[in-house]
């Protein structure tokens, strides 16, 4: 078997480590739970920070380095480690623009977050929310490379990883489960398996560690369960700072299901753009761009004064910036467009005491009043009745775990006995704990999904590149048979590195595990994926993937009446672009989760759909729920 890394998770962060990988020389194998790619990285709503980078010194921001370090210092309050936090924040400028020159991702648009000094958090014109852009441009691209570089790269998804293999201080690979078999891999292990704010189950850490906590709802995927912690600390991992769990303050409240334990998550933009927050009064609480943790306290001070529901309201202004967001949030029936007096109405209170909440807000942004909660930035005034809003009703949810396991500033994990790290063991992400200290800045979780990613794919393949140079890489027979380089004269700096253990039967990295090859599973789990034809001349840039698979649309048609009658949890079907989706058995699957579906029951969801995704993701990853098309409508879903 050639040696590899064995990267598991597939969001953003473990995207990034195979990407770094591959891009190094080495040959990588992603494995993950899911049947699809993202994880909670796909949710992410407001954008990814860096400080001096090219677009800000384009936009003239004075930020620099020296700051967000010290921003993101004060955020992890006493909880800071200073060598991981410098890692995060001096890295960040070109983990920024490695997505903009490999991915060829925009990420041109600049905003200023809660806790920031300066402008840093970057997203792109394409309106697509900046978590799903990334993380899709890199999936994309990998499985691509599936395609034509297989023998490099091998991705197995619906794979739970249930052991880390190790002999003594080192680790050897894991052990997962695949269809109901159990198989191993051995190799260099890079965990990216994410956090723990959706994991209620009977060994949940929230109750362990936060149990105030365990009954809010949460923004995250179902699988955000700690399975990687949970395994690490089994094998002598340090857990630290498990108790320090992120409460996002603004969760959206569906008003069809409020009390649903899973809610869509407010993207902080909204604020940052200048949303106020209001109780049920009709009066503002609190710094609305203060840290999270402060803002969702004062929101429960107002809850114990009886001063709920909260409302998050946009006006004309901030409602044009954030377009996308707030036709994305109405279409799900989680925001609603109303006039001052609506609003006033809606709120309860009088529309002079709702213009009385304007007019100060707006002389406190002229400077003429000193704001009582000490708000420092103001965007897109001024505020007046006789406008129109955006307006929703939020509430605090669970939303990322600061906590994790203990790592380094190589991204090896520590044994907790002597606090030495690992060999050939690695974690990024959200797993990874005391990057963000007590409390996260907003745009951070993207950043350290890069940063963390591309130094544990750096670590892991520097580690991989010494010991097959040493021949400490070796099989039964404990021979390493033949290295060669390649130089590619296409992309400079590229070196692939192959070699031929003259032990096995094949160099090819296939291992026989079980009967089969992780090949095979690779082939059986990944679904199809971009033909042969795809251009893909030039590894550094993301290309479109052409005719994905063979799909047709099942020549069956149905009328919207007849759509409409499935619209139950149990019985749901959706169209899209022409087309009848029979969800039922399928809302697990959905990488955003089941509430994205229950809004849409026996309805149209083009419109929703074509915000969040490009048409091929439907025959790419979800063709055997196409049931037909709809009478008397033209299938504009491009195939």
């Amino acid at each position: 078997m050639a040696p590899r890394v064995i990267v598991v998770g597939g969001g953003l962060s473990g995207l990034s480590a195979a990407h770094t990988i591959y891009l190094a020389g080495g040959n990588v194998l992603l494995l993950d739970k899911n049947n699809f790619f993202g994880g909670n990285s796909t949710k992410a709503t407001s954008g990814i920070n860096g400080a001096l980078t090219r677009t800000q010194v384009d936009e003239k921001i004075g930020d620099s380095v020296k700051q967000f370090y010290e921003d993101t210092l004060k955020s992890a309050r006493d909880k800071a480690r200073p060598d991981l936090i410098k890692v995060l924040t001096y890295k960040s400028a070109s983990a920024v623009e490695w997505l903009q020159d490999v991915f060829n991702l925009d990420l041109t648009l600049v905003s200023r977050l809660g806790g920031h000094s300066q402008p840093r958090t970057h997203r792109g014109h394409d309106a697509k929310f900046p978590g799903m852009a990334i993380t899709y441009a890199l999936m994309q691209r990998l499985e691509e490379l599936v395609e034509t570089d297989p023998e490099r790269v091998q991705i197995i998804k619906k794979a739970r990883v249930t052991k880390i293999n190790k002999e003594g201080n080192k680790v050897t690979g894991v052990t997962y489960d695949f269809g109901g078999e159990e198989s191993s891999i051995d190799g260099v292990v890079v965990l990216a398996t994410g956090g723990y704010a959706a994991d209620f189950g009977n060994s949940s850490l929230l109750k362990k560690h936060r149990p105030d906590t365990f009954d809010l709802a949460s923004t995250n995927g179902t699988h955000a369960t700690g399975d990687g912690l949970k395994m690490l600390m089994e094998i002598g991992g340090n857990g630290i700072d498990l108790d320090k769990v992120q409460v996002h303050p603004t969760g959206l409240v569906d008003p069809k299901d409020p009390g649903s334990k899973w809610k869509f998550l407010a993207a902080e933009a909204l604020r940052g753009e200048g949303g106020l927050l209001v109780n049920s009064q009709g009066q503002r609480f609190a710094d609305e761009l203060g840290h999270r943790d402060y803002v969702s306290g004062e929101m429960w001070k107002q809850k114990d004064a009886s001063k709920w529901p909260i409302r998050l309201v946009l006006n004309s202004k901030a409602s044009n910036v954030l377009d996308f967001h707030t036709r994305h949030y109405s279409g799900r029936g989680l925001m609603k467009k109303m006039s001052g007096a609506q609003l006033a109405k809606d709120i309860g209170c009088s529309e002079s005491d709702l213009q009385s909440t304007f007019t100060t807000y707006n002389a406190i942004a002229d400077g003429k009043e000193k704001d009582p909660f000490g708000k420092k930035f103001f965007h897109n005034l001024p505020f007046d009745i006789a406008d129109t809003f955006h307006v929703a009703i939020m509430e605090p949810v669970l939303h990322f775990t600061m906590g994790g396991i203990e790592i380094n500033d190589r991204a090896q994990v520590l044994n907790a006995e002597t606090n030495q790290p690992f060999e050939a063991l690695y974690a990024c992400g959200e797993l990874a704990g005391g990057v963000h200290g007590a409390n996260r800045l907003g745009g951070s979780s993207l950043l350290g999904c890069v940063v963390y990613g591309r130094v544990a794919g750096d670590s892991a393949s520097e580690y991989l590149f010494k010991k097959v140079i040493t021949g400490g890489i070796s099989t039964a027979s404990q021979r390493l048979g033949q290295i060669s380089l390649h130089i590619d004269p296409a992309i400079p700096g590229k070196i692939s590195v192959e070699w031929a253990d003259s032990s096995s039967s094949s160099a090819t990295g296939e291992a026989s595990v079980g009967g089969k090859t992780q090949a095979a599973q690779s082939q059986q789990s990944a679904g199809p994926v971009m033909s042969s034809t795809a251009d893909s001349a030039d590894a550094g840039k993301v290309s479109k993937p052409t005719d994905p698979v063979d799909f047709k649309v099942p020549e069956k048609t149905f009328s919207m009446e007849e759509v409409a009658k499935h619209n139950k949890k149990d019985d749901l079907w959706i169209v899209v672009k022409g087309v009848v989706l029979d969800v039922t058995n399928w809302l697990d699957e959905h990488p955003g989760g089941p509430q994205a579906l229950f809004s849409h029951m026996g309805k149209d969801a083009s419109e929703e759909f074509e915000m969040l995704h490009d048409d091929e993701v439907i025959p790419k990853y979800a063709a055997g729920i196409v049931i037909g098309s709809v009478e008397g409508q033209e299938v504009s879903l491009q195939i």
